[in-house]
Parts: C-alpha cells; structure tokens; sequence
C-alpha cells in the first residue's frame, strides 16, 4: 500500500505544536512500519532533519512539488498531484486537504477554538507576489466556495476545517475535548469518523536532568542565570499572555519576596503588540524575559532550570507543553479548562484563566508550597509516562492502514 502525507508542516525550521506533531509523526511511522511505501509531500527540498528522521526507512521516498506562488500549494500543486499520481491513503496531519484526493483521506483537526472566538485570531490577506496575483487568487477562493468565504486566513481556517470534517474518510483529533467540540459545532458530521488519538511528546529528550552543570551552562547560553517562571509556545492572544504579565504584575506587588522573572520562550504571534505593551505599562521590562524560538535541544535544560511552569491559554486542542514540563519534574500550573483536565489529569494545579489575581496565586503557591510541589512533580512524570510519540504514531498508524 502506498501511503501519501502531507510533509511540509515538519518540514518548518522553527516548529512548535503542529509541525512537531506532524515531524514525530513521520520519524515514528519510519520507525515502525517497514511494509508500505510512503511518499512525502514537500514544497521545497527536504531539511537535513526531515532526511535523519527517515535515513533508515528505505520506503519512505520525498516527492518535492513545486509551486510558483506564495500561497495554496495544498488546493493547488497538491490536488494536481492527486490527479496523476494518487496515493492509496493520503493523511494530512497539520493541514487543509486537497481540493482532489483520494477516497481514503485522513486529516487531523487539533482544534477549532476560532469556531468559539475568532477575535484571538489574526485575519491576513493571503501572500502574494503583487496585486493581480492577489486579485486572481481572491477571484479564485470565491469560486471554489461559491460566494461563501474570501481569500483572508480567518476564513480559510473556517472553509477549510468545513471541507476536511465533510470530506474526509476519517478525522482523527488529538484530544476527546476536540472531537467534543466538533460534534458540538457541525452536528452533521457523523461522531463514528472522528477518532482520538492523543498527543505524545519527545520522551528522548524531555526527561528527568541530574547534570545540573549543563543545565547552569544552558542557563548562561540564555542569560537565564536568576529564578524564573516559564512559558512555552506562541507569544500570542490565544495563549492568555497579557493576562499572564498582569497577573506576574499582582505577584511582584503582593509578594515583593517572590523574586522569579517571567521567561516567555516562543516566536512573536497575533497579539504580541499587546504583550509588549502591557510590560510598559506596568514596567516590567526587567522581570519579563522574551529570547524568542529556541532550538528543541536547549528546552528541557531551561525547563529543568525553572522554579515552574505556567500554562495559560484560554484554548487548546491539546497542550504538549504540559507533558513536556512534568517529563523535566517542573512543577505546572496551568489554566482550569477541559483539555487541561484530560491531558494533565491531577498532576497540575488549575487556575481559572480569567482571573488573574487566581493566576498570580498559583505561581506563588507553586514558590511557597514545597509539599504541594513535590506531589505535583510526582504526579507530572507518572502522568508524562504515559504518553508519547511512539504511542501516537501506533494508534494513528492503525487509523490509516484500516477502513471499514
């Protein structure tokens, strides 16, 4: 059987959630299945990290599609490779389907949080080289939706995800809570297709330091060297971070003995402006520390280093992180939602992610508590241990390979 996936989400240099999911994904499928042929969607020249995760699957082959715009490499050179050269199974792990593809289709939605509030979402133009492509492409997505969406990002997040649950064989969703929501949202969508397989995290790497020489040395790399809380993910709207700084704004207020900054590690997203200046405004330029994306390698040492983690997003199809942290033994505190819940179980310790005095609490708490620290940190590895990459890649291996 061959195998078609969309590869160029873990094709990305600079991955968070969903390239890491679709990038572990592939390097565990070549792990495990040395039967069938997969070929690997790209549109540019595979990275040397893509090629390593693969080196020792002989049949697992890059199929590199050129396309010459900016945008729509799926609906466009994609569906045309589905025309003339089809897959028995295309799976589609971090992105929009092809407009054309196979009967056996599999896509993963990881979330649809902008289905319940599309304001912590940025609303682009599509990129293109200049005004007539724009035009022709605006031209294009009106047709293909017939009148109903525009060529912006927030409508092709609410078409696309339409299309794939319509369309698809299968779904596969990376958390109850998600396949929850879909039901919810598109009552039309038969329940019996989505199917849940829960995230992993890189078990390899995110585990339990003793070196603290190492973990001193990657601290300094960073110019981390003082007591820190720590966030991981997008500096954005979505992920609750303005409330997060106003929240470390009430603790330094109240508790002038907490002497923790606030490390955000992640890449500039919709609502950083907002960050920035809401750390003016309550001057806390000195105690918020932004190094921006860093290298996967470096994580778990600076994770190691951290007094805890803080995790407050108003939504999340999963939350990777979470696992990542209880894998280091770091305390977690994170936001009180549902996926929280069934991600985390008993091994963080919840906040409403509203209140911000409830915020500042937590981080205290998780400083001064050391009995409530160390069962949590107890909790955290019993809980990451259940979960990883291998796992994932089994269950949706099995997805896959198996229709009725």
């Amino acid at each position: 059987m061959i195998i078609g996936i969309d590869a160029s989400r873990a094709n990305l240099k600079r991955k968070t959630g969903t390239e890491w999911y679709s990038f572990y994904l592939i390097k565990n499928l070549a792990r495990l299945d040395r039967e069938n042929k997969y070929w690997l969607y790209l549109n540019e020249e595979p990275s040397e990290e893509l090629k390593a995760a693969v080196i020792d699957n002989p049949n697992f082959i890059f199929k590199v599609l050129t396309w010459p715009l900016y945008s729509f490499w799926t609906l466009g050179r994609l569906s045309w490779e589905m025309i003339w050269h089809r897959p028995d199974v295309l799976f589609i792990p971090a992105h929009t389907m092809p407009l054309i593809y196979p009967k056996k289709t599999v896509n993963t939605i990881h979330d649809i949080a902008f289905m319940r509030d599309s304001s912590l979402y940025r609303s682009a133009k599509a990129k293109t080289e200049g005004p007539f492509f724009r035009k022709l492409i605006e031209l294009m997505v009106i047709i293909v939706t017939r009148g109903k969406y525009h060529s912006e990002s927030i409508d092709y997040l609410y078409w696309s995800t339409e299309f794939a649950l319509n369309r698809a064989k299968k779904i596969i969703t990376v958390s109850q809570f998600t396949k929850d929501e879909i039901i919810n949202v598109y009552p039309q969508v038969k329940k019996e297709k989505i199917k849940v397989v829960h995230n992993g995290y890189n078990n390899e790497n995110y585990r339990q330091i003793k070196d603290k020489a190492k973990i001193a040395e990657i601290k300094e790399k960073y110019e981390l060297e003082f007591p820190y809380f720590l966030y991981i993910g997008r500096i954005e709207k979505k992920k609750n971070i303005p409330a997060l700084i106003e929240a470390l704004s009430i603790l330094k207020e109240n508790n002038p003995e907490v002497k923790e900054k606030m490390v955000l590690i992640g890449d500039a997203s919709f609502g950083y402006d907002e960050v920035k200046y809401i750390i003016e405004e309550y001057n806390l330029n000195e105690e918020v520390i932004m190094p921006g994306w860093i290298e996967e390698d470096d994580l778990p040492y600076i994770l190691s280093g951290a007094s805890a983690f803080i995790f407050p997003s108003k939504h999340e199809g999963f939350g990777i992180p979470l696992l990542q942290a209880m894998a280091c033994g770091v305390p977690v505190a994170a936001s009180d939602i549902p996926v929280f819940r069934e991600v985390g179980a008993d091994a963080f310790l919840g906040f409403d992610q509203q209140d911000k005095e409830a915020m500042a609490k937590a981080m205290v708490t998780l400083v001064k508590d050391q009995s409530l620290r160390e069962k949590l940190i107890s909790r955290g590895y019993k809980r990451a241990a259940e979960f990883s990459w291998e796992k994932c890649a089994r269950e949706t291996w099995q997805e896959i390979t198996n229709f009725d």
